[in-house]
Order: structure tokens, then C-alpha cells, then sequence
């Protein structure tokens, strides 16, 4: 018996089906990684996906491709449903770092040349004037506040007074506000990806989703070789078999609004009760977490709320609620998201959108998060009254407020647009003991913006409060404490 040489291998990029397929292979047969690699070049991807992937169901070969996709002039409202997928990574323009002014904002296609787009782009320019005119007083009262130290460049202090300044005049950023989304996905999750967004209702969704489809079905930008003199790859498509059997899924589609229909006919709660910025949810029942989830998705109002009235029902009660939720699925539907209970740490979390953003992007927990609205009211961050511009941003927040509600009253999805960054939204996230010990530790830091510091803090609390043998080792840094020059 001999004992094989052993290798370590980096293979070059590949077109991810024809990678995956490669992978594929080399773990079904003796042959080296190089003799894998010729035979997938001399064989037909396309029936190999044909038969493995769709008909056998051997989903986990698609985990082997991976592709770059990027997303440039959509809106934030869009960026946010690209970036709901759990095996997701990516970046998006930063609004904390970045000046939004220029970007302009998404305007949906059936508003435009309509009576209701003058509306549209006086709220938008409403929002626009504010974040643009409130720059200068902030940023001067926080020089004033955090000098610049003697070692600190000039260029460094001022990107960091920019940057500072930006995460108070976020709050007026709309969810139309354009910005541009990177992302490194494997084919498997990009497949999932564009059929969850041809099946969203918005028509920038679908649209994105099919322009997804495209671009995978295309041959791919290959400007890096061309930049480096290289000779061009070939011109092959990332995964146009993917591309072409991701359809829209009628069970999401049709679901989500029958389960809004029974929480309208099942639930007699009346007016949201007012809730803390964090709630850790009392230990309860797998089958009342469940119920009280997909009730949580399709209405406003608190989980612990919902759970109280859940807990009253009969068991066919819930069971029928469930039911709902199931009997328009079909054998190739993943469950819906809110299935997905049994973590021991569940937070209820009502904080304003632009912080939210930033901890949407934290993948080893379930966010189950409520439609956008504005009766939550907003924030007002205490920076601007000690600069002395409060009153100017509430006027322009109270008048947006106004103004989006009347519209949400005809048209709901156009409103949704209008909805600045400093509105609340409610958000569920389960996780395990590590994940909370991680999102409390990392993002109370003072590196952070101050909103989510703050809830990553009371997170912590929480935990301390409920479990203080646990909350006891978990490092969280106290908000009062900054240092505005750390980025």
C-alpha cells in the first residue's frame, strides 16, 4: 500500500456552473482535480445540471459555484431585499460614509407621468433640502464639540466630521434614495435570490429579479483581464441554466396576504401597545412562537403582545392558523422564514430604520421584520438639538409623516418609498446565546453608529436581566461612552 503525494491545489476562476460541476465530480469519481477539469471542458455542463440539480434534487452541488454581482441605481428599499437571504454576503453603499445628496432617488415606473409624481418628488425634495441644509450646522457643532488632535491629519479629521455628520442626517434619507449593492453569492443562493424577488409585489423587485436572471444568463464584465493585458476568458454565461428555471414562487406570493387576512379576522387587539426599544421574550411554547411569528409578519404590532393573545387560543385554533400558512405549498417550497423557531434568545427590536439597516446584515440569527410604515413615529437624535437644529428636522419629519400617510391611503407600496431612515420599524431576531453575545459586543462599540450601540447595549441588559450568569460575560460597551474621532 502507497501512501499518495500530498497536494494543495488553487484552481483559477472558473464560470461557476462549470466550477461546480467540476467539484461535483471530482467527488464522485478516483480522477484528480485535473482530469475532473477536462472532462467537465469536454462535456456539457447544461445536461449535467439538467439532471443532477433539477431533476435529482442534488441541491448542495450548486453551494460549489459562486459569483460577483453587482447592483448600481436601485433603491434602498431594494438593496434591503437583495440583502435578505441568510447565506448572503455583500457590501452596499454606506450611508454613514457616504453623501447621498447627488444620488438623486428611485421614482417606480407606473408613477411616473402620473398625477401623484408631482407628490412623489415634492416629498423626496422635502427630505432632500433638509439632509443637504442640516449638514453644515451639524458638522460645525461637532468640530466645535471633538476638535481635531495635533497628530490627526487634516484629510482624516475632516472624513471623520463628514462621517459623524452623515449618521445624524441619515435619518432623512427616503427607503427611494438610490445606492449601489455588491455581492459574492453561491449559485444556490443566487437561484433562491431571484426567484424570491420575481415573487415580491413590488414592481422594482421583479424587475431587478429578471435583470438578475439576465445578467447570469449573459457573458459576464471582464474588465480585470482586460485591465491586466490578459487574453479575454471565453465569453460564457455565469449560470444560464440557473438563470432559466428560477421562477416566481405562487406560495409566498399567495400566503403572506391570506395570513394578513386571518390576523384582520382573528385578532381583536384594537391600538399597538407602546413597547421598549429591546424586549427579550419570556421562555414560551414551539408551537405559540410560531403562530405568534406569522401573525408578528403581517401586522405591527409587538411580539409579546401577539404571544399573550396566542396563548389564549384553542389548540385547532392554531392549528389552523398554521394551515394557512402551509396548504399552498408545493414539494420544491422551503418553508416560509417565520417557520424557523426554537432559538433561545428572542429579541423584539423597534429602533429606526437607517440603524436597523446596519444590523440586517448579521446572518447568524432569523430576522423576521414588519412592512415599513410611519405610525411608530421617529427619532430625533439628541446631536440635533445641541446643534440647534431640532426644530428644523421635526418640521420636515412631522410634514413627510403627513404627507406619506395620505398616500399610503391609495397607494401603499408607492409610500413605502417615502419612508425616511429616522422612522421606526419593528424587526424579530432569534438567535443563539454566541450570536447574541457577538451583535451586543461588536455593535455597542464606539466605533458604531449610536443607535444601534444602543440597542446592541440594552440587548445585553436584557440578557444580563433574564440570565445573569450569561449576561455577565458579555463585554458590551455602555453608549455614554465616546469617542467621535474612531471610526
Amino acid at each position: 500500500m502507497t501512501s499518495p503525494t500530498r497536494r494543495v491545489i488553487a484552481l483559477a476562476p472558473m464560470p461557476p456552473e462549470k466550477s461546480a460541476y467540476a467539484l461535483a465530480r471530482y467527488s464522485r469519481s478516483p480522477d484528480s482535480i485535473e482530469d475532473s477539469l477536462r472532462w467537465v471542458h469536454s462535456h456539457s455542463a447544461e445536461k449535467f445540471w439538467e439532471q443532477f440539480y433539477f431533476d435529482y434534487g442534488h441541491a448542495s452541488i450548486a453551494d460549489l459555484g459562486h459569483v460577483i454581482i453587482c447592483f448600481e441605481g436601485i433603491s434602498e428599499l431594494a438593496a434591503i431585499h437583495i440583502e435578505d437571504e441568510a447565506l448572503w454576503d455583500g457590501q452596499a453603499k454606506s450611508s454613514r460614509y457616504q453623501d447621498f445628496g447627488p444620488s438623486g432617488v428611485f421614482i417606480p415606473e407606473h408613477v411616473q407621468n402620473t398625477p401623484i409624481e408631482a407628490t412623489y418628488r415634492g416629498i423626496a425634495e422635502r427630505l432632500q433640502q433638509a439632509y443637504t441644509s442640516l449638514h453644515a450646522p451639524i458638522k460645525d457643532y461637532l468640530t466645535q464639540k471633538n476638535p481635531k488632535p495635533d497628530e490627526m491629519k487634516p484629510a482624516a479629521y475632516d472624513r471623520t466630521m463628514n462621517a459623524r455628520t452623515f449618521d445624524i442626517t441619515r435619518y432623512l434619507l427616503p427607503l427611494a434614495a438610490t445606492t449601489n449593492v455588491g455581492q459574492v453569492v453561491s449559485i444556490r443562493t443566487l437561484e433562491k435570490q431571484i426567484s424570491r424577488l420575481l415573487s415580491l409585489p413590488g414592481e422594482e423587485l421583479r424587475a431587478i429579479g429578471e435583470d438578475l436572471a439576465k445578467a447570469c444568463a449573459d457573458p459576464p464584465l471582464n474588465l480585470w483581464g482586460e485591465l491586466n493585458s490578459q487574453a479575454a476568458l471565453p465569453a460564457e454565461p455565469l449560470a444560464p441554466t440557473l438563470a432559466r428555471h428560477a421562477k416566481p414562487s405562487e406560495y409566498p406570493i399567495k400566503t403572506y396576504p391570506d395570513l394578513k387576512q386571518a390576523a384582520a379576522e382573528r385578532l381583536r387587539l384594537g391600538a399597538v401597545e407602546e413597547s421598549e426599544p429591546v424586549e427579550l421574550i419570556a421562555p414560551h411554547a414551539p408551537l405559540d412562537e410560531l403562530v405568534a411569528t406569522l401573525l408578528y409578519r403581517v401586522t405591527a404590532y409587538p411580539f409579546r403582545q401577539l404571544l399573550d393573545v396566542v396563548r389564549e387560543w384553542t389548540e385547532k385554533e392554531k392549528e389552523d392558523l398554521i394551515e394557512i400558512a402551509l396548504r399552498r405549498r408545493s414539494p420544491h417550497d422551503e418553508l416560509l422564514q417565520e417557520f424557523r423557531c426554537g432559538y433561545g434568545f428572542i429579541f423584539d427590536v423597534l429602533m429606526d430604520l437607517g440603524g436597523w439597516r446596519d444590523l440586517h446584515r448579521h446572518r447568524r440569527c432569523q430576522q423576521v421584520r414588519q412592512e415599513f410604515t410611519t405610525i411608530h413615529g421617529y427619532e430625533t437624535p439628541a446631536h440635533l438639538k445641541a446643534a440647534g437644529v431640532a426644530a428644523e428636522y421635526r418640521a420636515a419629519m412631522d410634514e413627510v409623516k403627513e404627507q406619506v400617510e395620505g398616500l399610503a391611503l391609495t397607494h401603499p407600496g408607492v409610500a413605502t418609498y417615502l419612508t425616511p431612515f429616522g422612522f421606526r420599524t419593528r424587526c424579530l431576531f432569534k438567535m443563539d446565546y454566541a450570536e447574541a453575545e457577538y451583535i451586543a459586543r461588536l455593535r455597542s462599540g464606539v466605533k458604531g453608529h449610536f443607535s444601534y450601540r444602543r440597542i446592541a447595549w440594552l440587548m445585553q441588559q436584557a440578557v444580563l436581566a433574564r440570565h445573569p450568569a450569561l449576561g455577565s460575560r458579555i463585554s458590551a460597551t455602555p453608549p455614554d461612552i465616546e469617542d467621535s474621532l474612531t471610526r
